[in-house]
């Protein structure tokens, strides 16, 4: 054997200089085909009005499940209202548009009205969710929760502690009951359809509140 072949197989049989991968270790994430798409030009309209409304919030990529979707949504974390913000709760995916809606409603419709009749602004917005892939209750037809297009406001807390829920409230106190009768007809201004304990027992511990020119209020 020459003298060249006997340097190659040497260095064959040398160890490698790189670090070895353990065996363990995860494998490369594949590079997606397409990048991410830009917002268009009305999401970008509409984050820019929420911000404005003093919302904290985070953009979220459109989602499609089935017979359901979601476009130009954000899960949303805080509204501001005169002098606080109102934190808001189970709402990892709603309308960007909804949520501006929910925004002036909050502020001047809800936590004016507590001050006003209560005498303590709201500082945290309880919800059961917006996005929902499901249909109305009792019909094939899908809810306006399939496109994130509605959200249940369940209950309020006030700055001085207190809670009123829609539940417990709708027929508590004399001053729960005009709080939560005097926001639900200013969400009835704001709102596509509006529903409360008073349209069906499906609704005695919520108002539904959903996007739309329907005007339907009960």
């Amino acid at each position: 054997m020459g003298a060249w072949a006997v340097l190659v197989l040497l260095a064959a049989c040398a160890p490698e200089a790189t670090r070895e991968i353990p065996r363990t270790a995860p494998r490369p994430a594949a590079r997606p085909d397409t990048a991410p798409s830009l917002p268009t030009a009305d999401e970008r309209i509409c984050r820019s009005r929420l911000a404005e409304l003093g919302a904290d919030f985070v953009p979220l990529p459109d989602l499609s499940a089935g017979s359901c979707s979601s476009s130009n949504a954000v899960t949303l974390y805080h509204l501001a209202s005169d002098n606080t913000r109102v934190v808001v709760t189970n709402l990892p995916r709603i309308s960007c548009t909804l949520s501006q809606d929910l925004s002036n409603w909050t502020r001047f419709g809800v936590s004016r009205a507590a001050q006003q009749i209560l005498g303590s602004p709201v500082v945290k917005l309880e919800t059961f969710g917006s996005y929902s892939c499901r249909n109305v209750a009792g019909s094939s037809r899908l809810s306006a929760h399939s496109t994130a297009s509605a959200v249940d406001i369940s209950g309020f807390i006030l700055a001085d502690g207190r809670r009123i829920t829609i539940k417990g409230g709708w027929q508590g106190s004399s001053g729960e009951r005009q709080f939560l009768r005097t926001i639900h007809q200013s969400a009835c201004k704001r709102f596509g359809t509006v529903l409360g304990p008073d349209y069906n027992r499906a609704h005695e511990d919520h108002l539904h509140l959903e996007l739309g020119g329907g005007g339907f209020c009960r």
